[in-house]
């Protein structure tokens, strides 16, 4: 019986986002399933792909499908459904929804050659006594002596004392080969911790939330930091496994994945895959199929752990659900929130949302009981919040206390005597923001990106972190060879630089995107600031949130400002977040914990509500401000993104397409620009914005399509479409 397959070949680009159909030949037809991965022909090429549907005829001329290369579908039926869940949210690709679903090894793309890892191992083929008297040489007695006390033995163990007698021993009869697959990732095991008492707020939210398992539904859990958030998602979990069910747990960052993958390890050994982006291809390849073979209950993860692929669902949580890296980037550009509701919905289960911080979309959407609000507003085990304090850097500055105010360099002397520990926090790094020659005004820019470079002083290098240019620099001006070169600004290097000068006996350690380059190295500074190797962290915001440090007891905030300075309409939700969960990681135990947060504006709003703790206000506050200027979560944004090498180019695309807008879409669909990008140039390549603010627009997404199709016609020109902009 004839037999052909649709199928969905790698390549992404939107001119051939459809099936293609090909012919199963009779030697593969037991192996085609839908969500397998295939090789195929594909003009003069051979390229890999997806089986989205298997038919009995076609009415065409068809090629043979190559190869089936999966024995199971890497895609499963829930998989396949929210792929197209995704396209039509976001409007990308379907192959590139897919492929960002999937590790690297299980990718329809022809680079793939990624595989399991297998151990070999030697076991003796009879009695060890019987088979030393049968061998002469003294190498290969050594090598049958090492089963004296074991019943196998590793072969590179074996290979060690001769592996040239193990090839004679294996020849012979000997010995035997057996090779075994083995997982590269391997949890840190620790002493179980002691299960704790829910106090009476967590007893609550715990059982508000335990009565909805089984059913759709969304929780907002609001708790102050360090009120024990997690030890409710434990507890909750507990009650998912008895049930033989799974849970899903996402996490923003990978600094935060160390602690907590250990903590809920040791409640639940053995049941626990890991999926963040500090895995090696092989590492994510494992832990995927892990699940896939139903070897564990739990998946811990950052924003592609959205996908695990769980086929039984209890319960998914979204901790620091505030936190901007769950937004990917680049296409697809989806939210995991909008992928975890769905699969809340697929599943019937809860799907629960922790901040101290919740987004303002998050908290409108629980204001209006859309999601169901649980509050935790006292700290776990009778803890105090910290005393925030605002300093004044415009007197400090006056008196030369540049980097750190007096009162923060005498509270850091002060915990570092009472052998407590200090965070500091300043968001950028790097060692100076801009290198100018005093005598003839020269400064570095990157000359892709017509931005200052930062120059990185470890490397003596200066680098454009918006396309990664990267040149060496010497200590003479390059247009008039004066040795008069001038660093201005600071990032974490300068500042940590300072710090060894001030503070010369405390030990210190610096966290940022420069310093954990190295595989492990997050997790590395964490355990050793946890064993109080050091007395100071500091770092960027990747130190803000999450981490619990019972003995830090004073955290500092540098240039506070900074995030507040920002073009856009989030910087003061993103400021206020940054700010209240730095300040959260002091005073964690029954130590009293100090905030002082360096300003040049302390009378402002922003800073005020994080002084007072006072989320309510700035809620309010920012919710006014945003209904007066039209700005979610009183409106939508799309925000449409042109680029181009050729500036005209570019320039007269963007306007066809506001005049094409201007004729499709409602008449109350605001459209702003095209104006320039904040950041215009990157990479050698210009950039036009769109902004479209709607609240109800039927004919948005269908002009929006036909704008992306008519925007495909010019070669010179692309398109990026983000709707949660």
């Amino acid at each position: 019986m004839k037999m052909y397959a649709e199928i969905l070949v790698e390549i992404q680009n939107k001119h051939v986002d459809k099936t293609f159909t090909y012919h199963i030949p009779d030697n593969l037809q037991k192996e085609a399933l839908v969500g397998k991965r295939v090789l195929v022909p594909f003009g003069n090429k051979k390229l890999e792909g997806y089986i989205l549907k298997i038919k009995n005829d076609s009415d065409i001329e068809t090629k043979d499908v190559l190869e089936i290369i999966n024995e199971e579908p890497v895609l499963n039926d829930e998989m396949l459904d929210l792929g197209r869940f995704l396209q039509a949210k976001t409007l990308s690709s379907l192959c590139s929804c897919y492929n960002v679903m999937l590790p690297k090894a299980l990718k329809a793309s022809k680079k793939n050659n990624i595989k399991e890892k297998k151990v070999a191992y030697l076991k003796l083929t009879g009695d060890l006594d019987e088979l030393l008297e049968k061998v002469s040489t003294s190498s290969q007695k050594d090598i049958l002596k090492l089963f004296s006390n074991e019943q196998e033995v590793l072969k590179s163990r074996a290979n060690q004392v001769s592996a040239s007698a193990v090839k004679t021993l294996l020849k012979n009869g000997f010995l035997v080969l057996e090779e075994r697959e083995v997982y590269r990732y391997q949890i840190n095991e620790e002493e179980n911790t002691q299960k704790k008492v829910l106090n009476d707020e967590q007893q609550k939210a715990f059982l508000e939330i335990k009565n909805s398992l089984g059913k759709k539904e969304t929780f907002l859990l609001h708790g102050v930091t360090g009120s024990g958030k997690t030890e409710v998602y434990l507890a909750l979990i507990e009650e998912v496994l008895k049930i033989n069910k799974q849970a899903l747990v996402l996490v923003p960052e990978i600094s935060l994945t160390p602690q907590f993958v250990k903590r809920f390890n040791a409640r639940f050994p053995n049941q626990i895959a890991v999926l963040h982006s500090g895995l090696s291809d092989g590492e994510k390849y494992d832990e995927w199929r892990k699940i896939i073979r139903d070897e564990v209950s739990i998946c811990i993860g950052a924003r592609s752990a959205s996908f695990a692929p769980f086929k039984n669902l209890g319960i998914i949580i979204m901790d620091e659900e505030h936190s901007e890296s769950y937004k990917q980037e680049n296409n697809p550009r989806y939210h995991a929130l909008d992928v975890l509701l769905k699969r809340s919905a697929n599943h019937s289960c809860p799907l629960i949302l922790g901040s101290a911080t919740p987004r303002l979309y998050t908290m409108a959407r629980a204001s209006k009981k859309v999601f169901k609000y649980l509050a935790l507003k006292k700290r776990a085990q009778n803890a105090i919040l910290p005393e925030v304090n605002l300093i004044d850097m415009t007197e400090e500055v006056k008196n030369r206390h540049n980097i750190l105010s007096e009162e923060l360099e005498c509270a850091i002397i002060e915990k570092i005597n009472k052998k407590e520990q200090v965070m500091l926090l300043l968001n950028r790094r790097g060692h100076s923001t801009t290198i100018t020659c005093s005598n003839c005004g020269y400064t570095y820019r990157c000359p892709n990106c017509d931005i200052t470079m930062t120059y990185h002083k470890s490397s003596k290098n200066l680098r454009c972190h918006y396309c990664g240019y990267t040149k060496y620099i010497d200590d003479f001006c390059p247009k008039c060879y004066e040795k008069s070169l001038n660093y201005y600004g600071m990032g974490t290097e300068k500042l940590e630089e300072y710090l060894e000068n001030v503070f010369p006996t405390a030990k210190i350690v610096r966290m940022d995107a420069d310093s954990t380059t190295n595989k492990g190295m997050h997790e590395k500074i964490i355990k050793d600031f946890a064993d109080h190797k050091y007395d100071i962290l500091l770092g960027t915001q990747m130190i803000s949130k999450g981490l619990d440090f019972p003995n830090v007891t004073l955290v500092g905030i540098l240039d506070a400002d900074a995030s507040l300075n920002i073009a856009d309409y989030k910087s003061n939700e993103r400021t206020f977040a940054l700010l209240a969960q730095a300040s959260g990681r002091a005073g964690r135990s029954n130590k009293k914990g100090t905030v002082l947060i360096q300003t040049f504006m302390p009378e402002n709003y922003v800073l005020q509500c994080v002084k007072n703790n006072d989320y309510a206000k700035f809620y309010q506050y920012e919710m006014n401000i945003r209904k007066t200027l039209k700005y979610p979560p009183f409106y939508y944004l799309v925000l449409l993104t042109f680029k181009s090498k050729d500036y005209e180019s570019v320039s007269k695309e963007a306007n066809k397409a506001k005049e094409f807008l201007n004729n499709k879409i409602s008449k109350e669909t605001i459209i702003l620009g095209p104006t320039t990008a904040n950041m215009f140039l990157v990479n050698g390549i210009y950039h036009f914005e769109i902004l479209i603010k709607y609240r109800f627009d039927e004919n948005l997404i269908k002009a929006l399509k036909e704008l992306d199709n008519l925007v495909l016609l010019n070669k010179k020109v692309t398109m990026d479409i983000d709707f949660n902009y």
